[in-house]
């Protein structure tokens, strides 16, 4: 209601504790007793094991355990959930190797763990670590996407060939083909994405309990969804039922996707706990998150674009090679596959056809990442449409025009995978092209050039896929004074949930944000969730707290007829208060749940107790979208970039709160500008990782970007009760194909077509010296 209501610009009720010290985040939790665990990794990308020895590292002071591969065989424990469900292109099913908890007779990547040490204080842990002596046998290692598959390439599983895990086909390659053959024009590129590390600014950990008293698990720890992790957790990993295993995650210091997995070290805190009788901790370092975090990005895509004298697209075709990394972690196999409907873009392309191959590589697992694959998706069809404007001589935008799917046509099935239910995609880019003044680049470029500096203008009409079906659960509960508790399966990795959610519940009952508590993240106390990712809180999560308060609505409403003295149908609810016409009095939600706990208040039949809880299964994807526009001057001499001008115009459907929703785009876009300009995870041909630190891993700063211009175009949504879209991913799919867009846009006066990634000032500085020197030898 009021300043807290639904679309106000609220800011978050939880900064308050967070900025003040009162964060529950991993690091913080101090349990009785508690000991900590140290993980020894493998040093080499690919090796045999051929003995170990933790004789000295056990003997030495404060020490509880040592333990090795063949401890965790002995435990009777499973391996780490995997990927499934894909074919090879023989239609064979994908290969899937065993994922230990700890290696035991080879390893596969630098990082791998061997042995976790158990230890009263974390120094005594490593220096024990230091201790176990390991005699490895090592082997040639692959860690290049694009040679995985070359003959020759070292294999990362003896028995699988090629290094192949599986391949996906999709779209229609028959009328891909057909178009190819008697198109006017066939562009083609090939697009190389670096690979990058979520960086987040709380490193993974946990905290592993074993009730011997109860038989029983808890594990704290760092989570985007809790109850299906609780379920892979138990059933495929401890071998126990759902009920004897709880999993709490508390704040969490970004996630971006990659902190979902069931890793390593929680399984292993859980065995230490069992065997030691204590509570055991484990928080990773910075240096040691680089080679044990999951990664992300890192393909290599063909595309080629054909298109009609008029430049109208006909048909699109895409091969790409991804790695899965050295074991196929659980999601890991979707980070290439399952958002390539992005490919389809807002463009009215009839023809597309798809062709991924997913790799093994000595490297770090690959999992989810804001975006997961969306970005690459979309610098995959906004370059090959800036290629095709460029080779065709007609000015992006107007491309782009003469290919959008207009309104008239939605709902619109692309040519490949998705189906949009609504979308104003040309008036949101003519929107930003008015925002960014596109019409008046060619005069700022011309200043520029006279500066020595090389100006270019980029631009992307993002869309995505979002909120993906399943499910998502919500209570609320009032107790006896009349205040209530919100709990949501929905978990924040800063978002802002509780804010929204808070906002929601005031804006249907008419509460005030002091009267409503929030839980979320705790399998024992909140019923049902699916947990955060792939933009579904607002949609899936907010959608349940809405039919939530819907049904705390319908019963209080049933309750204030009783106490007015009236029919059910006479009581109007209104800005938080029940009242009719039949009647002199009116009550608040408050009143009512106050009354509701006593039997006597109430009509015959009506259970006690004001509380509801609801699970919103959802059907349909949503489909936000938008189009960004980047206008950036390149140092001729340097290479150095500045980001001059960024404007965006976004469609997340019905905006709940403003603020949190441009923070939520602005975060994306840095995420996506400092992957195309800075970020980059490298390895050497042994394995080693050369960006094992924020001294070789860059990571963009405020001073990196210009301004940004963000305004909403609300298009709402029919395929969730609330309107909404998702916002989560939108910054970043549509940033990292406007910034590189812009660079050839800018270097196109040389005559570069290609930029690489991460263009970094030298990558840049570079391309330019060998693009003169080039000129100068024709």
């Amino acid at each position: 209601m009021g300043e807290f209501a639904l679309g106000q610009p609220v800011t978050r009720f939880e900064d308050q504790r967070l900025l003040t010290g009162g964060g529950r985040y991993i690091d913080d939790m101090r349990l009785p007793r508690m000991v900590h665990g140290v993980v020894l990794r493998s040093p080499h990308a690919h090796a045999l094991i051929r003995a170990m020895d933790t004789q000295d590292a056990a003997a030495m002071p404060g020490i509880l355990a040592v333990l090795t591969g063949a401890d965790w065989v002995a435990s009777g424990f499973g391996d780490l959930p995997t990927g499934g469900g894909r074919t090879r292109r023989d239609g064979a099913p994908l290969y899937v190797p065993r994922y230990p908890a700890l290696a035991r007779d080879s390893v596969h990547f630098v990082g791998d763990p061997v042995a976790f040490v158990v230890a009263e204080s974390v120094a005594q842990a490593l220096d024990a670590a230091e201790r176990v002596a390991v005699d490895y046998q090592p082997l040639a290692a692959n860690t290049d996407t694009a040679a995985a598959l070359a003959p020759g390439t070292p294999l990362v599983w003896d028995d699988c060939p090629n290094n192949i895990c599986f391949v996906h086909v999709g779209g229609d390659k028959a009328a891909v083909d057909a178009a190819m053959a008697s198109a006017d024009h066939v562009v083609e590129r090939r697009f190389v994405i670096n690979r990058v590390t979520a960086a987040t600014t709380e490193t993974r950990g946990c905290i592993g309990e074993y009730n011997r008293a109860e038989d029983s698990y808890t594990l704290y720890t760092t989570l985007q969804g809790t109850h299906g992790y609780r379920a892979n957790l138990a059933g495929l990993v401890l071998k126990v039922p759902e009920n004897r295993v709880r999993v709490v995650a508390g704040d969490i210091g970004g996630s971006f996707g990659m902190k979902s997995g069931v890793y390593n070290e929680g399984p292993l805190a859980l065995l230490a706990s069992k065997l030691v009788g204590r509570p055991v901790k484990w928080i990773s370092t910075r240096t040691e998150a680089f080679v044990s975090d999951a990664q992300a990005r890192d393909n290599v895509t063909d595309v080629a674009l054909a298109l009609d004298a008029e430049g109208h697209f006909l048909a699109l075709k895409v091969k790409t090679v991804a790695p899965v990394g050295a074991y196929l972690m659980a999601g890991g196999e979707g980070s290439c596959v399952n958002n390539l409907g992005t490919l389809a873009s807002t463009y009215r392309t009839p023809a597309i056809s798809v062709d991924v191959t997913a790799v093994f590589t000595n490297t770090n697992p690959m999992r989810p990442y804001r975006g997961n694959g969306r970005p690459e998706a979309a610098r995959v069809i906004e370059g090959i449409v800036d290629a095709a404007a460029d080779e065709l001589g007609i000015d992006p935008a107007e491309i782009r025009r003469r290919n959008m799917i207009p309104p008239e046509l939605m709902p619109f099935k692309t040519g490949l995978t998705f189906t949009y239910d609504c979308g104003a995609f040309e008036e949101n880019m003519e929107m930003a092209l008015a925002l960014a003044d596109y019409d008046g680049f060619e005069g700022r470029r011309a200043i520029a050039a006279k500066a020595g500096k090389l100006r270019g203008i980029g631009i992307s009409n993002s869309i995505e896929k979002a909120a993906s079906p399943g499910i998502e659960g919500a209570e609320v509960r009032f107790d006896r004074s009349g205040t209530a508790t919100l709990l949501t399966g929905s978990i924040t990795q800063g978002q802002g949930h509780e804010t929204v959610f808070k906002q929601l519940v005031c804006d249907r009952l008419g509460l005030a944000p002091q009267d409503v508590s929030y839980i979320a993240g705790d399998t024992d106390k909140v019923a049902y969730g699916q947990g955060t990712g792939g933009s579904r809180s607002a949609t899936i999560g907010g959608s349940a707290v809405f039919m939530a308060t819907e049904k705390i609505v319908a019963k209080a409403t049933l309750l204030a007829a009783h106490m007015l003295g009236v029919g059910d149908g006479d009581v109007k609810f209104e800005d938080g208060v029940f009242s009719a016409e039949g009647s002199n009095r009116s009550l608040t939600v408050k009143d009512v749940a106050k009354a509701a706990v006593s039997p006597g208040n109430l009509p015959d039949g009506m259970e006690p107790g004001l509380v509801e809880r609801a699970v919103y299964a959802n059907k349909d994807f949503n489909f936000p979208n938008g189009c960004h526009v980047c206008e950036l001057e390149i140092d001729a001499d340097t290479g150095s970039v500045e980001i001059v001008n960024y404007s965006v115009i976004d469609d997340v459907g019905t905006v709940m709160n403003p603020l949190l929703l441009h923070g939520q785009i602005q975060g994306g876009i840095a995420q996506g500008l400092g992957q195309a300009l800075m970020e980059n995870v490298a390895f050497d041909a042994e394995g080693q990782q050369l960006s094992g630190s924020f001294l070789d891993y860059a990571m963009p700063k405020a001073h990196h970007f210009g301004p940004i211009t963000i305004k909403a175009h609300p298009v709402p949504t029919k395929t969730n009760p609330l309107g909404v879209k998702g916002a989560g991913e939108a910054g970043n799919v549509g940033a990292l194909p406007a910034l590189m867009n812009a660079l050839v846009d800018a270097l196109s006066v040389h005559g570069i077509r290609q930029v690489p990634m991460p263009a970094t000032a030298e990558a840049l500085w570079r391309a330019m010296r060998d693009a003169k020197r080039s000129g100068a030898a024709g």
